[in-house]
């Protein structure tokens, strides 16, 4: 079955394409990526996504105006992306931008992604699935991380615990031992706040820390980190989840007001430190014995030396050298594995992961050209996923 993933993450920057051909073999899911593309978001729409992502007060066309306009933006990348290919479509799954995920006292009570799935159905032909979140915070779980199920099928069989590790605007590992149910978990900011810092200095609306050079100028503030590293949310015991809407600007200058002396690249240094840290912390928690990272933090090499030293003997590598995933593809080819997943009638997260009081089949159906047509459910999940 040929599944067309699409991905918007927590840094806004743009959409990750993946078109991918997913096929059962026995108790085996093999996954062959055919094409892929990143396409950047136009600057309106990205100044407008940020907008939203901030914690004050929007009004309500600009979100109508942001869902229809990531709709549209959707769906030709993805329609480009399969004439260039030259393959069948069956399903398109989008996942849209996450704009609010609510979290009270542990709970999650909302989770909103904008991305109007109609523009696609109709611009493609093909069925959409989309909102794949919700279905599992209305059973109780944290909708997230999603990445959990592929990393629990990609990591299946390992003879130590092994993390899975995620850099995005957040960062989250999903853990994979012998003998044990798999857990995951925002460990917290990845490049969020460090993209909140470069933006400021280099007066770029959505730069970031190109290639770790604004780190790599400054030095680590000892009292900065201890009281960043203080925040209550690293302490909660999993399952759990974060976003924005804790780790955005007004958080961030709550502590640099209380240190007048942490400026431009020094910043920009202990949030990358704090990114390691917390990182590393919560692997050395679980007893991880190797990381396999993916994400746009992969491609900074101040975070990865920071990492790799925070993590001591623990070694670090990448999804592209350990699994043969381009780690830029990998979320948008998640969402290709939800797709493939809900069409047969498979759960697409697990209950030990998002804290669920069950596995739900994950996100809604919008038809394409012509009516549903659903295969017969298939009784129980795979139980690993092989790259080619």
């Amino acid at each position: 079955m040929i599944v067309a993933g699409l991905m918007s993450g927590t840094s806004a920057d743009g959409l990750d394409v993946a078109l991918v051909d997913l096929a059962l073999d026995g108790s085996a899911l093999d996954l062959r990526l055919l094409a892929r593309r990143e396409v950047a978001f136009p600057d309106a729409l990205a100044d407008d996504i940020l907008r939203l992502l901030e914690p004050r007060d929007v009004p309500l066309s600009l979100v109508s105006s942001v869902d229809a306009r990531l709709g549209r933006l959707c769906a030709e990348a993805v329609a480009e992306t399969v004439a260039d290919s030259g393959a069948e479509c069956e399903l398109v799954v989008m996942h849209g931008q996450t704009v609010r995920h609510d979290v009270t006292d542990g709970v999650v009570t909302a989770t909103w992604q904008l991305g109007q799935p109609a523009w696609v159905a109709e611009r493609t032909g093909c069925p959409v699935l989309s909102d794949v979140r919700s279905r599992d915070v209305a059973a109780g779980g944290q909708g997230a991380p999603l990445a959990s199920i592929l990393d629990h099928l990609l990591l299946a069989g390992g003879d130590e615990p092994t993390a899975a590790l995620n850099l995005g605007g957040i960062a989250n590992i999903t853990v994979v031992a012998p003998g044990e149910d798999t857990i995951a978990f925002d460990t917290g900011p990845a490049n969020a706040l460090i993209d909140i810092a470069a933006r400021r200095i280099t007066g770029q609306p959505r730069g970031f820390d190109r290639d770790g050079k604004l780190a790599a100028r400054g030095e680590v503030v000892p009292e900065l980190l201890t009281d960043l590293m203080a925040e209550p949310y690293y302490a909660l015991r999993a399952p759990k989840s974060t976003g924005k809407e804790l780790f955005h600007g007004d958080y961030l200058d709550r502590f640099l007001s209380q240190r007048p002396e942490a400026t431009g690249p020094d910043v920009v240094a202990t949030l990358t430190e704090l990114t390691a840290r917390t990182v590393a912390d919560a692997c050395v928690a679980h007893g991880v014995r190797s990381v396999v990272a993916s994400g746009g933090g992969t491609r900074n090499p101040v975070l990865l030396a920071a990492l790799r030293r925070a993590l001591g003997d623990v070694p670090l590598t990448t999804t592209d050298d350990a699994v043969g995933l381009p780690e830029g593809a990998k979320e948008a080819s998640l969402m290709a594995l939800i797709g493939w997943l809900t069409w047969h009638g498979l759960p697409a997260t697990l209950p030990s992961v998002t804290g669920a009081g069950h596995g739900t089949v994950a996100g809604r159906l919008s038809p394409g050209a012509g009516p549903l047509r659903l295969p017969e459910p298939l009784p129980t999940l795979p139980e690993t996923l092989r790259v080619h």
